[in-house]
C-alpha cells in the first residue's frame, strides 16, 4: 500500500461560529488529498477524464476523533487501499500539527468509461497507481 501526505491550513470559511471545522469539509479535504495522491503518482484526474475514464465516489465512511480549528495546520495521509480493475479504495488519516489524530475515513470508487458504464483502468494506469515514486 502506498501512502502520500497532503498538508493544508484550515481556512476561516471552513469553520463555524466557534472556529471549529464543519464536518462537511472533511469530504472536500479527502477529495483534495486524493487528487494530490494521484498527482504524486504521476497521474491527474483531468488526464484520466481526457482519456475517457471517470472515477466516481460510491461510498464514504468518516470517523471523527477530535476537532480541527481555524488556522490549524493539518496533514492528510492518503493510502491507496485497493486498486483492482474498475474499483479503487482510499483510506485517510488527518492529524494536526501536534500529531493528534482528528479524523479517519475511506472512500470507495467505481471507474466509468465515456459511456458512463463500469470499465477497468488500463494496466499502465494501474501500474502508475501502484508504483512507489520518490
Amino acid at each position: 500500500m502506498i501512502t502520500r501526505t497532503t498538508n493544508l491550513i484550515v481556512r476561516y470559511a471552513e469553520t463555524d461560529a466557534q472556529g471549529v471545522v464543519h464536518h462537511s469539509n472533511y469530504l472536500v479535504w479527502f477529495e483534495e488529498a486524493r487528487s494530490d495522491f494521484l498527482r504524486q503518482q504521476g497521474l491527474a484526474y483531468s488526464d484520466l477524464e481526457a482519456s475517457g475514464f471517470f472515477v466516481v465516489v460510491t461510498e464514504v465512511a468518516v470517523t471523527f476523533r477530535a476537532p480541527a480549528f481555524y488556522e490549524d495546520r493539518i496533514a492528510i495521509e492518503t493510502t491507496l487501499v485497493k486498486a483492482r480493475g474498475r474499483l479503487l479504495e482510499f483510506g485517510y488519516r488527518i492529524h494536526n500539527a501536534m500529531g493528534n489524530l482528528l479524523v479517519e475515513g475511506r472512500t470507495r470508487h467505481l471507474v466509468l468509461g465515456g459511456d458512463r458504464r463500469p470499465v477497468s483502468l488500463p494496466e499502465p494506469v494501474l501500474e502508475k497507481l501502484l508504483t512507489t515514486r520518490h
